[in-house]
């Protein structure tokens, strides 16, 4: 059927790429909303929130996403993806309580963070549909979900704030706004795809072996999510929610390239994966450098725009206060140009199934931001905050490099093997 049928790579760059642009914008829309109707303090509460939950989050979901879009040889059916997701999402949601409760938050703050968990639940549930949709290459439908629940988180988020004031009720709009996405249009997608409606399927050793197939990946997100908000832990610690504010909304301006690379990232992954397990590594070697030489030009281009024009992007965007922090600006887009290549990589590394080693990459660059931070935000503040982010992006481009280069050699060395034994049995 018609609704079923793949894509091509480029309608499905296309669509990826329309609906995490506007995803993103209305998620940086939120922000500003946060900024402009509320104070510095108001984005801090919000995006604490989301540092408190991601990584939980990022954990749980065991990336069954990526497993399941790069699942060439069809291990594991949509409902074993679909059972453990449901299962895992609510040990997440447990443990995000746990940790506002021993945290002794105030009242406002845990709400806040209680309701980011929440909307992260269901964004949770959503996303295992989204890799049903990825594995088939139909990413118009993802795109479309992005669109509707961007577009209704903005609104609704906005109008509780406006109407009330306050940050609590800005969130309750997001979680009703992602529900709806989930309830009217996910959960019809896979319907299409399958021709059935899914439903979970818990077979214990189905479950288990899935779950250990997927944990190195599940803690490689969980650390990556960690390493993007381990400096606004400290920022929150020794700077307060005002100066976690103001970073985290300069800092969502890396999301304009981010976008390009997940939309570009999520539509080759699956035909990576497909050229590593056919062993061409040519295929592999030429799509995953076509993908960095777009993010060497992503980042140039977001650090020539910040280097000439800092103080008025933020001004317009945001509020003068924030105007003051070009130099943070400039040097966050520098971090941004690296992490795009390394991303790139990491999604060959991924489609290349090397997972186990993503892990220990992960927890040594934890390790590093966590030593930089502690010695850097104390005394250099912001400044430091980003010093130890470019430190430690650095050294992830490097590693994942490294991991590629080997990735690339195995397939040669496999390659080179199957034509001497191929030659060697020939009459």
């Amino acid at each position: 059927m018609q609704e079923s049928k793949p894509l091509t790579l480029r309608r499905n760059f296309s669509w990826t790429f329309a609906g995490n642009f506007i995803y993103a914008a209305c998620q940086w829309g939120m922000l500003v909303v946060l900024a402009k109707l509320g104070s510095p303090e108001m984005v801090g509460k919000f995006t604490l929130g989301l540092a408190v939950a991601a990584p939980v989050f990022m954990f749980t979901n065991l990336q069954l996403r990526t497993v399941q879009a790069t699942d060439a040889q069809q291990q594991y059916l949509f409902s074993d993806y679909l059972g453990l997701r449901l299962i895992a999402t609510g040990l997440g949601l447990v443990a995000i309580a746990i940790i506002t409760f021993v945290a002794s938050y105030d009242w406002e703050t845990s709400l806040v963070i209680l309701l980011v968990g929440l909307a992260k639940a269901i964004e949770s549930i959503s996303d295992i549909y989204y890799g049903l949709l990825q594995q088939q290459e139909r990413m118009d439908r993802n795109a479309i979900s992005l669109m509707i629940k961007g577009l209704l988180s903005l609104l609704l988020l906005g109008l509780g704030v406006y109407l009330s004031g306050n940050v609590v009720w800005g969130v309750v709009g997001l979680v009703i706004a992602w529900t709806v996405a989930l309830l009217t249009y996910d959960i019809r997608s896979s319907v299409l795809m399958l021709h059935q409606m899914p439903l979970p399927r818990w077979h214990l050793r189905t479950l288990v072996k899935l779950t250990w197939f997927s944990l190195p990946l599940g803690f490689v997100m969980m650390l990556i999510s960690l390493n993007s908000n381990i400096p606004r832990y400290f920022i929150e610690q020794y700077l307060g929610k005002r100066e976690l504010g103001i970073f985290a909304a300069i800092a969502y301006l890396m999301v304009a390239g981010n976008m390009v690379v997940f939309a570009l990232g999520d539509s080759a992954s699956p035909k990576l994966a497909k050229y590593y397990v056919a062993g061409n590594s040519i295929a592999f070697r030429t799509l995953l450098l076509k993908l960095v030489g777009l993010a060497v030009l992503l980042g140039g281009t977001g650090l020539f725009v910040s280097v000439i024009a800092s103080r008025q992007i933020l001004t317009l965007l945001y509020q003068p206060e924030y105007a003051q922090h070009t130099n943070l600006f400039v040097w966050l887009m520098v971090v941004a140009a690296i992490g795009y290549i390394s991303s790139f990589l990491g999604y060959g590394i991924t489609a290349a199934r090397y997972f186990r080693i993503q892990m220990h990459r992960s927890a040594f660059i934890s390790i590093i931001l966590l030593i930089t931070c502690l010695w850097l935000i104390p005394t250099l503040k912001l400044q430091g905050a980003v010093i130890a982010l470019l430190i430690a992006t650095v050294m992830n481009a490097v590693i994942n490099l490294g991991v590629t280069i080997h990735a690339l050699s195995q397939l040669k060395n496999q390659n080179n093997n199957a034509h001497a034994l191929a030659t060697k049995n020939l009459p």
